[in-house]
């Protein structure tokens, strides 16, 4: 389509502000951002809406339309409802850049805009394909009753012979045509992605498994809050944005095809948008019984607040007899990026069984987040059991399990500057209990934070053992401590070869057994004892005392 023709659509309430000897110009898609660089998403062609949030100040125009002119957009649409009047410092810095301009008033929705000319691209650029989007447009603007990204699957399947599944960036199946993809397949899809984003590569990206061929389509959020395409650093959407898998090699595809896919891809951000703001009562409830508990309101108060979570949390199972709760913190080198809200986006899909499809089990899931943390809510449906017996929690949630399936997906989202950490707490059946839920973890988390990895889960019953004292050591005391016991050892075997840290491992680990630590190395008990006396030597310890043998010990685990 050409951009004179988005003028004639007198619903789109569009208003020229400069350009107008370049109208002719064709459009071939449309992106909503708030960056104050999207070039990393731009191909050239597009209609690029803004609400402005990037401009600080008069002297960012011109940086901006610069970026856009040299990506070869077809036009700038800037909306009213931020700022009012558009900016005289924009009007000319397009003019001077030959960037067609139009203001959007403040009354029309960007969504309108994007759904006009994803509808007419595809009319005019694929033909009949433009059924495929029309109808799914219809189908998902009718409500949730139209079927979802399910349904645009099944017809990209059927009018296509395209297979294609929608993903969560931890490798989750949220919508697919056909059979369902193994996890080990949907991690594997998943963390190529994230880990082409983290790079820079410009999608869609393609992979290979088990000699299938998988072409992936990024799915972004319309608004600007972390995890949308306004958000001003990559790290802050990477993991929260859903993928398109599609079964097939887009490299040798006509520029039609992938103009259709990326239109599905901006039709199924709309249910996907409209999802999350379904999450926003659970966040408030989570919200509001996180700062009960913190600020000590007293049990009848939380309890009060908890029997108004639970239906909502639980519909039709009235209260929840048993609560646990989960804190998680994402960290970022330079610590530049807030934490917060992408632990809170990443957390409630981490919470959801993987083997599960669809975003419903969300629905369970109660996250807040205060600082750098968040903190889920979770209750745990009572178990069948005799009449007026208590049923402990055996569905309760476990550290080790929650991170098992999702760890390789999110380390390559992760890359090498960040970080998760969770911690599990017990489960508990009161309000009175949650306050030490909450403490117990966080303690775990600490405990997880002390292991090294990008991922790494600590769970309540951790917190018995001496590994609780661990992460509270001020790093340099760690340092210094290890460096003093460790650093001669590791001295003598990088000249020698004799092994032994893997000597003082195994002894430590066999109770300091000669007979089982000389089994289990493949020794002579000599040889052991040679090696030990060497440690000895080295350290001015002795292997005999249990004081010694702990310092050993604990020097180990913090090294």
């Amino acid at each position: 389509m050409r951009l004179r023709a988005l003028l004639e659509t007198e619903a789109l309430g569009l208003r020229l502000l400069g350009g107008e000897d370049e109208l002719d110009r064709t459009v071939r898609g449309v992106m909503t951002t708030d960056l104050r660089d999207p070039s990393r998403y731009l191909t050239g062609g597009e209609l690029v809406l803004t609400g402005l949030a990037w401009r600080r100040n008069s002297a960012d125009s011109e940086p901006f339309v610069r970026i856009l002119a040299s990506a070869g957009v077809a036009g700038l649409a800037a909306g009213e409802a931020e700022l009012g009047d558009i900016p005289d410092d924009l009007v000319s810095a397009c003019r001077r850049n030959r960037l067609p301009l139009f203001a959007v008033n403040e009354d029309v929705a960007f969504a309108t805009i994007t759904e006009y000319v994803v509808r007419q691209v595809s009319g005019e650029r694929a033909g009949d394909l433009a059924a495929v989007v029309d109808r799914h447009r219809r189908l998902m603007t009718s409500g949730p009753a139209g079927g979802g990204p399910d349904v645009v699957l099944d017809l990209l399947t059927t009018d296509l012979d395209l297979r294609a599944w929608v993903l969560s960036p931890t490798g989750r199946q949220i919508a697919g045509a056909g059979e369902p993809l193994t996890p080990g397949v949907c991690a594997a899809l998943a963390g190529e992605h994230l880990a082409a984003v983290r790079t820079g590569r410009r999608g869609p990206h393609r992979i290979s498994i088990q000699g299938i061929t998988y072409s992936l389509f990024p799915i972004r959020g319309a608004g600007r809050g972390p995890g949308d395409p306004g958000a001003r650093d990559v790290r802050e959407s990477v993991l929260s944005d859903w993928l398109l898998a599609v079964e097939a090699d887009a490299g040798d595809w006509p520029a039609e095809r992938l103009d259709l896919l990326q239109g599905v891809t901006q039709l199924i951000a709309v249910e996907r948008d409209r999802r999350d703001a379904a999450r926003t009562v659970r966040r408030r409830l989570a919200q509001e019984v996180l700062e009960l508990v913190q600020t000590g309101a007293a049990p009848a108060e939380i309890a009060a607040r908890l029997r108004v979570a639970a239906p909502v949390l639980l519909p039709g199972l009235g209260t929840a007899p048993h609560w646990q709760v989960v804190v998680a913190r994402v960290d970022w080198e330079g610590g530049d990026i807030p934490g917060g809200p992408v632990a809170q986006s990443l957390l409630e899909e981490i919470l959801v069984d993987p083997s599960v499809s669809g975003p419903e089990p969300s629905d369970r899931i109660a996250v807040a987040h205060a600082g750098d943390e968040a903190i889920a809510l979770v209750p745990l449906p009572a178990l069948p059991g005799e009449p007026g017996e208590e049923k402990g929690p055996d569905n309760a949630l476990h550290a080790d399990e929650l991170l098992s399936v999702v760890r390789e997906p999110l380390q390559a989202g992760l890359a090498d500057d960040g970080r998760l950490t969770l911690g599990v707490s017990a489960a508990v059946h009161s309000a009175e209990g949650l306050r030490g839920a909450l403490e117990e973890a966080r303690h775990a988390r600490r405990v997880a934070a002390a292991r090294p990895g990008r991922v790494c889960a600590a769970g309540h019953h951790e917190l018995a053992s001496h590994v609780l004292l661990l992460p509270f050591v001020p790093d340099d005391v760690r340092r210094a401590f290890t460096a003093r016991l460790l650093d001669p050892l590791r001295d003598y075997d990088r000249r020698h070869r004799a092994e032994l840290i893997p000597t003082l491992e195994a002894f430590l680990d066999c109770d300091g057994s000669w007979t089982r630590c000389a089994t289990r190395l493949h020794l002579h008990v000599n040889t052991l004892r040679y090696r030990v006396g060497r440690i000895e030597q080295l350290t001015a310890r002795d292997l005999s005392r249990l004081e010694d043998k702990l310092d050993f010990f604990l020097a180990l685990r913090m090294s």
